[in-house]
C-alpha cells in the first residue's frame, strides 16, 4: 500500500450543471490511498494516515493530486510532424501528415516514435490516450507495445483508407476488415489496452469500406469506433460531392451502421441542427480538438450549445494538427475558443473535461478519470507554482479554482511532478 499526500480534488458531479465549484471536494491536506493499482481511500491525510500506519507514504507537499489527463483524440504518428507551417486540413494531410505515415511500415520507426510519443504525454501528466494509427499493421503493434510497457490505459486502432491517399496508403474494403479483425483479436483486452475501429474519415474511404467496417463493428459492439465529422467547410463540401445521396456528413456514417453510442467523432464543428439532434440521440460521443481547430483553421466548437443539448464531450490534444502534447495547453485553449465563442469555461469544468468528462466520452466513467475508491490509480501531481509567473498569480489566489487556472493558462510539463499508472510512479 502507498499513501500519497497533497491537495486532492475529486470531482462528485459535471460542472455543467448547476454552479461549477460545487461538483468537486477540495481536500486541502488530503491523501490517497493505493492498493494494487486501485484507489482505496481518499480523505484527509491525517486520518488516513492514522488508520493506515504501515502504508508507505509519498508526500508530495502542497502539489494538487488529480486523475491523469485522458486524450480522446490522437494522431501518435503525427508525432514528428507536430507545428508544421502553414495548411488547412487537406493540404496538412497531403503536405505532412500522408508523407510521414507512409513510414510507419517500418516496425523500427513505428516502434521510436511511439516510445518518443509517450515520453512526452506522460511527461505531460497525461496517462489514457486514444490514437489513431496508420493503415500498417506494425503502428498499431508500436503502439500497445510501448502503453503496455508502461502499464497505461490507452485505446487506438488501424486507420482504414482506400481512396484520396497515396497508393502506399490504401488498404482495401477487405484487408481493412480482415487486419482490423486480427488486429482486435491480438490486443483488445490486454492488460489495460482496448482496440478502436478507425475508419480515418468519409472521404478516404470507399462505401464499400465504410460498409465492412459498419459490419465488424456490428459482430463487435464492444469495441469503440472513431472516425472524423464535419471539421473544415472545404472537408463538408468534399463529402457532399463523394456522397450525393446522403443528407448530410453524419447520415454517410449512419447508412453504414457507424454513428450510435461508442461512437468518437472527432471535431464536430460545423454541425447542422439534425445531425447535433441525431448525434445526441445515439449518445454518441463529440471530442472537441481545441488547439488543432485554432492551429489550422477550421473553426469554434459550441461547447456551451451542446453540453447545454445534453451531449457527451471529450477533449483532445488531436497531435499533430494540434499544436501540443499537453492537456493544460488543451484546455487553455478550450478556454480560449470559449471566449471567442461568448461563454468563459470555469477552471472547474476545464480540468473535468480533460478527465473525468474525457473519461465518460471514451465509456471508461467506471473506471478512470476520478480520485474514488474502486477506480484504477492513475494519478498526477501537479505543482500549482511550477514557474515564477504561475508562482506569482497563484499566491493570491482565494479559492483552488484561483489557484489551478494559471496553471491551466500558462502550465507545461514543469508542472507535472509525478505520474502513476495503475498505482506504479512511471515519473
Amino acid at each position: 500500500m502507498e499513501l500519497l499526500l497533497g491537495q486532492v480534488l475529486q470531482f462528485n458531479d459535471t460542472p455543467f450543471q448547476g454552479r461549477p465549484e460545487d461538483a468537486a471536494t477540495h481536500i486541502q491536506r488530503g491523501a490517497v490511498l493505493v492498493k494494487d493499482g486501485v484507489i482505496a481511500d481518499v480523505g484527509e491525510a491525517d486520518a488516513l494516515r492514522a488508520q493506515h500506519p504501515d502504508a508507505s507514504v509519498t508526500d508530495m507537499g502542497d502539489a494538487l493530486l488529480s486523475p491523469g489527463f485522458v486524450d480522446t483524440h490522437v494522431h501518435y504518428p503525427q508525432t514528428a510532424i507536430i507545428a508544421s507551417w502553414g495548411k488547412r486540413l487537406i493540404d496538412w494531410l497531403n503536405s505532412y501528415t500522408f508523407p510521414e505515415e507512409s513510414r510507419f511500415g517500418d516496425a523500427s520507426h513505428a516502434t521510436q516514435i511511439a516510445e518518443t510519443y509517450f515520453d512526452l504525454v506522460t511527461a505531460a501528466g497525461t496517462t489514457t490516450t486514444v490514437s489513431y494509427c496508420t493503415i500498417h499493421p506494425e503502428s498499431v503493434d508500436a503502439y500497445f507495445t510501448a502503453a503496455q510497457t508502461r502499464g497505461l490505459r490507452v485505446l487506438g486502432g488501424k486507420t482504414c483508407m482506400d481512396r484520396n491517399a497515396p497508393d502506399n496508403l490504401q488498404d482495401t474494403a477487405q484487408t481493412a476488415y480482415d487486419d482490423s479483425k486480427a488486429l482486435l483479436e491480438r490486443w483488445h483486452g490486454q492488460d489495460r489496452l482496448s482496440y478502436v475501429i478507425t475508419p480515418r474519415f468519409a472521404p478516404t474511404s470507399t462505401p464499400e469500406q465504410l460498409e465492412a467496417l459498419g459490419a465488424l463493428w456490428a459482430e463487435r459492439p464492444d469495441l469503440l469506433m472513431q472516425t472524423h465529422i464535419s471539421e473544415q467547410h472545404e472537408e463538408i463540401a468534399w463529402v457532399a460531392d463523394l456522397f450525393p445521396d446522403a443528407r448530410d456528413y453524419l447520415d454517410v456514417y449512419e447508412k453504414f451502421g457507424l454513428v450510435r453510442k461508442g461512437a468518437l467523432l472527432g471535431h464536430a464543428i460545423h454541425l447542422t441542427e439534425r445531425e447535433r439532434d441525431r448525434i445526441r440521440e445515439l449518445d454518441a460521443s463529440l471530442i472537441h480538438c481545441p488547439t488543432s481547430n485554432t492551429f489550422i483553421g477550421s473553426g469554434l466548437f459550441d461547447m456551451q450549445g451542446l453540453m447545454a443539448q445534453g451531449h457527451r464531450i471529450g477533449l483532445a490534444t488531436d497531435t499533430g494538427g494540434g499544436s501540443s502534447f499537453s492537456m493544460l495547453r488543451t484546455m487553455a485553449a478550450a478556454y480560449e475558443v470559449g471566449q471567442l465563442s461568448g461563454t468563459a469555461l470555469h477552471p472547474a469544468q476545464l480540468w473535468w473535461l480533460a478527465t473525468a468528462g474525457s473519461a465518460a466520452a471514451i465509456h471508461l466513467e467506471d473506471k478512470i478519470g476520478r480520485l474514488t475508491p474502486g477506480y484504477e490509480a492513475d494519478i498526477i501531481a501537479v505543482d500549482l507554482a511550477s514557474t515564477p509567473g504561475i508562482a506569482q498569480r497563484a499566491a493570491r489566489a482565494e479559492s483552488i479554482w484561483e489557484a489551478v487556472f494559471p496553471t491551466i493558462m500558462m502550465g507545461d510539463d514543469r508542472a507535472i511532478a509525478a505520474v502513476w499508472a495503475g498505482g506504479k510512479k512511471i515519473r
